[in-house]
């Protein structure tokens, strides 16, 4: 027996998860951004991190093609960031305050961590592509991050 995507969806709501936007350049060098909440560590040696790009996402297909790709993980104060680049009409960077990664990627400014990925290992997951990604470039803030859970931005404390 299978639970119907409603449940399933209800359920997988109350597990609060950190807010990143993904970024990757087309072979043009154009960027392109998307807000993933099924974004993780996987492995300390070799540091690899794991994304989930659904298949009909728009930025799916630049995913497919890319060598590499940025993971911003957004402060508790850039939900409207993460707004942005989950609306398909808006996913642009040409008036986003961002810098570039040693490796190319667009990161945007005020994130708590920006990472830089090469991408290792691609595999079907349902509706949905599990990009595995080697980190070539980290750094990191003490900023809080921004989270997601039931359905709605959180802080953590207070």
């Amino acid at each position: 027996m299978t639970v119907d995507p409603a449940t399933f969806r209800a359920a997988m709501a109350t597990v609060p998860t950190a807010v990143t936007v993904i970024s990757v350049r087309d072979r043009s060098g154009a960027d392109h951004g998307m807000t993933v909440g099924a974004f993780t560590s996987l492995s300390l040696q070799p540091p690899l991190v794991l994304a989930c790009i659904g298949d009909d996402a728009t930025i799916a297909a630049v995913m497919r093609d890319a060598a590499m790709f940025g993971v911003s993980v957004l402060a508790e104060d850039q939900g409207p960031l993460s707004s942005r680049f989950a609306d398909r009409e808006r996913r642009g960077f040409a008036d986003v305050p961002h810098t570039r990664g040693p490796a190319g990627t667009a990161l945007l400014d005020g994130a708590v961590a920006h990472l830089e990925c090469a991408v290792v290992a691609r595999h079907p997951g349902g509706d949905h592509t599990i990009v595995v990604g080697e980190v070539r470039h980290a750094v990191h803030t003490s900023r809080a991050p921004l989270l997601h859970h039931r359905s709605a931005y959180r802080r953590i404390g207070p």
